[in-house]
């Protein structure tokens, strides 16, 4: 249908042009309606408030006569709405004496027109101009495009006639509007011709340009530029008058302009000085019409505008720099509240226009450093910017929240520069980040350092400075939150930067400066008078206070301490949350455990290759065992003002570190010190032991604490323990499977990995007997009694093999010797239950015993010859009688009633 990039670029501005005015018109006619109803509305109020004054006697007289024939008129706001329908008679009032009450009472107010308009009011009124609209500005395309079909005219001709046909709708809709404001009559909710008459002509004259410049070359680009951006300028310039219509083609057109026109040596400061006029007058008509949206858009055509040129290798640092601060400098002047030109706001508010603006242009500052690799000249335009922001939210408060933009901004800066200097930071397994690494471009590490100097400087004092300036709580806490993250992020950059994450005393001594002065700015804001947001503010310089010590510690000592110290700050903001109950400080706590968790799940060794090779004592301690001992001591604290999200983190973390402390201690021992040597039955002996332990720990902590924490660690600690258990030493590690030298004849693996597990098992059920219900606790009891079968059998296979089990034939002896013991088994745990009265004792028992009958029957049987086989039935006959005769005397005994007394006669 379209040949060619005319009919396509034309058709789509028209289209929007056409959409844009529809939607503007709805809008400018829902309002025209409203606006009405409320004018009948504050009329009719006035006329029942104002009654009207009496009329002299000779009027009243003659005045039910008059009012009878002559109704008054009606307001001419209220002429079209229809009269309202009387549905019921009214009765003659009763005359009062007085002349208030001979005079008639005042006549109520007409119904406002509220009715939604019919179809066919729509079809007439708005439809079909739109329709029309739309069929102007392609009729002149499709008009041009016949004319070069056929032949009929020369390039030249098409093109003078579409300036002409373009003119021609721009004068009819200036000749519309001024005929529309001449009229006293109200304007209807109807669509709005001349808005719509002038966006088609714009669009016209948009194409037109085009075609001269794109299709017949009569143009040459820069006066092809100046020309439409005229038009769009222009087009702005209309949107005073028009409405929002014309001002969203006008930004659409501006912005779109250099596309169009575009070179091969692309001309960075004449674009940048364009659009920094487009911006200008942008903004100028959003704060004259107060349209928020318009100065979004412009926003973020301005920001798009700026990633062109930073795909490059050699970035024009100038021009992006002079873009971002020419933009910035607008939208401070002419769309923050409250600040220089811009709208008024309602003091200690933040406004997300205002604070948005700022902080997209802070956005754009940050990636022309990052993609200039911190040339030096990008990085004094960011820090002209982070200053800028933090004289502007200082001034409006409605831009506060661009401060958080500014100091996530700068984080990112510095992180890039300490990351860009240590490229192993990012090692993935195939490789270090292509891209990555320190260039021959990079700025001075000076300049970083005085910069980042300014900036710790500048967001510290006005973070302190700010507090009691505002009467809301919000301002406050966000310059604090400034004031406090932003130097501790950048002093931890640096270490990253120059110190390499090694051991640096100059670094520690920054970090214990910083904290004494956050301790200061702590003990002065408690000594002042109660404002909204400074409880909040001190504590949270009391958090940078413990926050600066960790990171002193984490510089002074090893990588590992990094750890430690987050989890200290979860410990001292836990303390801090019971000395000043502020509910932030208790997510403070949860997070700083969230971070270390994170640390961990990064490098389980903590510190690498260097946790060394003595048993217990190592860095596996100090890393996991004292962030274990900081989140049980924060849990404790915590716990006293309530049971709430945070407080289950932390539980959790501490039970965590604590489980991890224990598996991590093992697997070191169990392997030397090799980290990733595959595991052994020493190491799953051990580890469902201190499984089990720390589950009947939590059993039995959680019936004082009711933590649903320390529940499900119970139950979850359980589970793992059993899946060791069956997955790791019955089938992965079981010495009667694979090779595994079980050790010495009595003190063994077999004792470690089986009996001590039975006997763990065989206590946590008796833990969680009562509270977690019998079900549970037979299972548990289940697997204790497996594992004690499974021990006395390996020690008897001990016995006859040595420490291989997995070699050698089973001689008649063998199998001899497991019936017995089997059956010996189950007679203790029979005493045992009878000594105890223990029911689920003698059921196990009754169980061990039907399985060495079962062995008896169907092992013995075949397997044993001899007096093998004879001792094997005969000592199971003696033992089941013996059992037999325990239940009919001891357990089960018939009490047997004695003879009747004999009666004596009557």
């Amino acid at each position: 249908m379209f040949d060619g990039p005319f009919d396509v670029f034309a058709l789509i501005i028209a289209i929007i042009a056409i959409l844009i005015a529809i939607k503007a018109s709805s809008q400018a006619a829902e309002l025209r309606r409203r606006f009405n109803t409320l004018e009948e509305m504050f009329y009719a109020q006035r006329r029942q408030v104002q009654p009207p004054p009496p009329l002299p006697v000779q009027a009243q007289v003659e005045t039910p006569t008059t009012a009878a024939t002559e109704p008054p008129p009606l307001a001419p706001e209220a002429e079209a709405a229809p009269p309202p329908l009387v549905t019921e008679e009214l009765s003659p009032l009763p005359l009062a004496a007085g002349p208030q009450a001979d005079a008639p009472p005042p006549l109520p107010a007409p119904a406002p027109d509220i009715r939604e308009p019919g179809f066919e009011e729509r079809l007439g009124t708005r439809w079909v101009v739109w329709i029309g609209g739309l069929a102007l500005a392609l009729g002149g395309f499709f008009m041009v495009r016949y004319s070069i079909e056929a032949g009929l005219l020369g390039p030249g001709v098409r093109v003078f006639l579409g300036g002409l046909f373009a003119a021609a709708l721009l004068a009819a809709g200036e000749w519309t509007r001024r005929k529309e404001s001449i009229s006293n009559i109200a304007a209807l909710p109807i669509a709005n011709i001349p808005a719509i008459l002038t966006a088609a002509g714009t669009a016209v004259a948009f194409a037109t340009i085009y075609a001269a410049y794109a299709l017949y070359g009569f143009l040459v680009p820069a006066t092809a530029f100046v020309l439409l951006g005229i038009v769009a300028m222009c087009t702005l310039a209309a949107a005073l008058l028009h409405g929002p219509a014309l001002a969203g083609l006008g930004v659409v057109g501006a912005f779109v302009t250099p596309v169009l026109v575009s070179s091969g040596k692309p001309d960075y400061w004449a674009l940048y000085i364009y659009l920094a006029v487009v911006t200008a007058a942008s903004f100028g008509l959003a704060r004259i019409r107060l349209w928020r949206w318009l100065a979004v858009t412009t926003i973020a055509f301005a920001v798009l505008w700026l990633f062109p040129g930073l795909d490059t290798e050699q970035v024009q640092v100038a021009p992006h720099a002079f873009h971002v601060i020419a933009g910035f400098v607008l939208a401070a002047l002419l769309v923050v509240c409250g600040f220089m030109f811009g709208p008024e706001i309602q003091d200690g508010e933040i406004e997300p226009i205002s604070s948005g603006a700022l902080g997209a242009y802070l956005f754009g500052a940050m990636l022309i450093v990052l993609s200039s690799a911190h040339a030096d000249l990008a990085l004094i335009a960011f820090a002209l910017l982070v200053g800028a922001t933090l004289l502007v939210a200082w001034r409006a408060s409605a831009a506060t929240g661009a401060i958080g933009a500014a100091a996530a901004t700068v984080f990112v800066v510095f992180a890039e520069w300490a990351v860009r200097a240590n490229p192993d930071m990012l090692v993935l397994p195939g490789g270090p980040i292509a891209g990555i690494g320190p260039a021959a471009t990079d700025s001075s590490v000076t300049l970083h350092l005085v910069t980042a100097a300014i900036f710790a400087a500048g967001f510290g004092i006005a973070g302190f400075l700010a507090q009691g300036r505002s009467n809301s709580a919000i301002i406050p806490v966000v310059w604090s939150v400034a004031g406090v993250a932003t130097p501790i992020a950048i002093l931890v950059a640096l270490y990253a930067r120059i110190a390499h994450l090694d051991r640096s005393i100059p670094f520690a001594i920054l970090a214990v400066l910083l904290a004494a002065a956050f301790g200061a700015a702590t003990e002065a804001l408690t000594r002042r008078e109660t404002r909204p947001g400074i409880m909040i503010s001190a504590a949270l310089f009391a958090t940078g206070t413990l926050g600066a010590l960790a990171l002193a510690l984490t510089f002074a000592l090893e990588k590992g301490w990094l750890t430690i110290a987050l989890a200290l700050m979860s410990l001292g903001t836990a303390w801090i949350s019971l000395q000043r109950p502020i509910p932030f400080l208790r997510w403070l706590a949860a997070i700083f455990a969230g971070l270390v968790t994170a640390r961990i799940a990064y490098d389980p060794r903590i510190v690498g290759d260097a946790v060394g090779t003595t048993p217990i004592f190592n860095w596996l301690l100090w890393g996991y065992g004292l962030p274990a001992a900081s989140f049980w001591a924060a849990s404790l604290f915590l716990r006293r003002r309530a049971d709430d999200a945070p407080l289950r983190m932390v539980e959790t973390a501490a039970i965590l570190f604590t489980a991890l402390l224990a598996f991590m201690e093992i697997r070191h021992f169990a392997t030397g010190g090799d980290m990733i040597s595959p595991p052994s039955l020493l190491e799953f002996a051990l580890q469902v032991c201190i499984t089990l332990a720390m589950a009947i720990g939590l059993e039995r902590l959680r019936l004082r604490s009711h933590s649903i924490v320390h529940d499900v660690g119970a139950i979850v600690l359980t589970a793992i323990g059993g899946l060791i258990s069956v997955i790791g030493l019955l089938i992965l590690e079981n010495p009667l499977i694979w090779r595994v030298d079980v050790g010495g004849a009595v003190f063994n693996l077999l004792l470690l990995g089986y009996a001590l597990p039975a006997v763990l098992m065989l206590l946590l059920s008796y833990a969680v007997a009562g509270p977690r219900g019998k079900a549970y606790a037979n299972t548990i009891a289940g697997g204790a009694l497996v594992f004690a079968l499974a021990y006395v059998t390996l020690e008897i296979r001990r016995f006859y093999h040595g420490p291989i089990l997995s070699t050698g034939p089973t001689t008649g002896a063998e199998q001899y010797t497991y019936s017995i013991g089997w059956l010996g088994f189950g007679v203790v745990l029979l005493g045992v239950g009878i000594l105890v009265n223990s029911e689920r004792a003698r059921l196990a028992s009754a169980a061990v015993i039907a399985l060495t009958i079962l062995k008896a029957f169907v092992i013995d049987m075949s397997a044993l010859t001899g007096v093998y086989r004879a001792l094997s039935f005969m000592g199971l006959g003696i033992v089941l009688v013996a059992i037999g005769w325990l239940y009919q005397r001891i357990l089960f005994r018939r009490q047997v009633a004695p003879p009747p007394a004999p009666q004596s006669g009557s």
